[in-house]
């Protein structure tokens, strides 16, 4: 080799091992002080990373295997893992060590079905400067979360408020079952019903919590129509509710007597339409739940700043809600049906 092509070689040699430095040192330098979390979580994606998304109950039950196939819908359609996850108990304290443990095992993104919105603001806040955290059924809305998918549990509380008009047309008394009135979406549910009901001439007399305890979901409705023998009507906000009236309605022999609306597809409240003890329910679409946030996640982690451009102003899809009564019951079960396969 020349002298001349000698040094030619060495020089460029030298030229590339600095370029392959630098590169090095951009891969291995942190990011820029004025990164944010939603484009850092871009890089899971594009460094090829499986992606860790979790989907968060606030419970178990007939309502979350429907949000749960819509789930497994969207990963089957974007080949991605969504692992769902029930607090047993529907506790506050359990949904919170869940929420704990995603966020230090490295979850790019959660959903989360808050259970008691207000008090759980310091842990979805802290979960949200590590992940995507977005809210589905109970929203949190003082926290710092992208966006909220479900039901828009005012106009639901409206909506169902409606049929229990219809059902009392010369007004009367009715009272009110739930797990906790501290979820953002039993207080909502319970103003919508609360707004349309007084207009109407009919009067909350009653409402009663049971901290998710199915056993006392039953015995609080069994006690409020012992204690009001001019009750009126019955009403169950949470999706076990209905079937604990409509046992309790059946065991009092109230049916027929006492009419009941009730929120969501439980089996026991959908054969409580059946049989005559439950009139009408307001069924969500807990599918569409479990679809859309498995979507959102995966958006959010994988084209960040243009999926956070296309979230509604409010922050909010609503999923709308179905009145089953009766007529319809049948139909809809089949439909029912169909979502679980």
């Amino acid at each position: 080799m020349q002298p001349s092509s000698k040094r030619s070689f060495l020089l460029w040699c030298g030229a590339a091992l600095a370029t392959a430095l630098t590169a090095c040192n951009k891969s291995e330098a942190p990011a820029p002080s004025g990164t944010t979390a939603a484009s850092a979580a871009e890089a899971p994606a594009a460094a090829g990373k499986v992606l860790k998304l979790a989907f968060v109950t606030n419970g178990v039950g007939e309502f979350w295997k429907v949000a749960s196939a819509g789930v497994h819908a969207y990963e089957k359609e974007g080949k991605v893992q969504v692992d769902i996850k029930m607090p047993p108990t529907g506790a506050a304290a359990e949904q919170n060590d869940i929420l704990e443990n995603l966020s230090s095992q490295g979850y790019d993104a959660i959903a989360v079905s808050a259970i008691a919105p207000n008090d759980q603001v310091p842990i979805l806040n802290r979960v949200a400067t590590k992940a995507k955290l977005i809210t589905f059924d109970s929203d949190a809305p003082k926290s710092n979360r992208l966006l909220y998918i479900g039901t828009n549990n005012y106009e639901a509380g409206k909506a169902l408020g409606g049929e229990i008009v219809k059902l009392l047309p010369n007004g009367g008394k009715m009272a009110i079952f739930v797990g906790s009135l501290a979820a953002d979406n039993a207080q909502q549910r319970f103003k919508g019903i609360e707004d349309v009901v007084k207009a109407n001439k009919i009067e909350i007399v009653d409402k009663r919590e049971d901290n998710t305890d199915r056993a006392k979901a039953r015995s609080n409705v069994e006690d409020i129509l012992n204690a009001h023998k001019d009750l009126g009507l019955v009403a169950g906000l949470y999706s076990y509710n209905g079937p604990a009236i409509a046992s309790a309605v059946e065991a009092l022999g109230k049916k027929g007597k006492v009419k009941a609306a009730a929120f969501d597809e439980e089996e026991g409240t959908l054969a409580g339409i059946g049989a005559g003890s439950v009139d009408c329910t307001a069924v969500q679409k807990p599918f569409q739940f479990g679809y859309l946030a498995s979507k959102w996640m995966h958006e959010l982690v994988t084209k960040t700043d243009a999926t956070l451009a296309t979230i509604p102003a409010n922050k909010a899809i609503d999923t709308g809600v179905e009145i089953i009564n009766k007529a319809n019951v049948e139909e809809f079960k089949k439909k029912l049906a169909d979502l679980k396969k």
